[in-house]
């Protein structure tokens, strides 16, 4: 396993987040969602009840939390469509993925860039809550404010581009 686990700290996306966060990937019906660190499966019951993607994977490394997201994709009725998959997000492949949702620590994007350049296909969107992917230019960074509008977030959107 990767050494990544002492720079990421569990914090869920708001849902008003989530809901951005596909909004601007254009996520759809033709779309294969994976979230790079699932948590409770929040990003993927999102993405095939209000999206409608085609399929949602999470990956997640934490046995308690593949256990809940498990829970919560059965309570909402996706599990057809929206899986977990308890593992490293480095090393399992990710190659099929249209859109890559991301909610981690710069270090740790910076650390996870050679796999996604290497794995996905260009066109892909990759979606990054807060922290950049340094040495990417985003296509756009959108602010998001809370229900309160006292909390903003940025998220950044980002194309996989053909290889030169």
């Amino acid at each position: 396993m990767t050494n990544y686990l002492p720079y990421v700290p569990y914090i869920a996306s708001p849902l008003i987040v989530v809901r951005k966060m596909l909004e601007i990937a254009r996520a759809g019906q033709e779309d294969v969602v994976y979230d790079l660190g699932c948590g409770d499966g929040r990003i993927l019951i999102t993405a095939v009840k209000e999206f409608n993607v085609r399929k949602a994977v999470g990956i997640e490394i934490n046995e308690e939390k593949v256990k809940k997201a498990i829970e919560n994709i059965k309570k909402s009725g996706v599990e057809g469509r929206a899986t977990v998959i308890r593992g490293d997000f480095f090393e399992v492949d990710i190659s099929e993925a249209t859109v890559v949702t991301l909610f981690l620590l710069t270090i740790v994007n910076d650390m996870l860039k050679p796999k996604l350049e290497r794995e996905l296909k260009p066109g892909t969107r990759i979606v990054s809550h807060e922290f950049e992917i340094k040495g990417w230019t985003p296509e756009k960074v959108y602010i998001v404010e809370d229900e309160s509008g006292m909390v903003r977030h940025k998220i950044y959107l980002y194309n996989r581009k053909p290889r030169p």
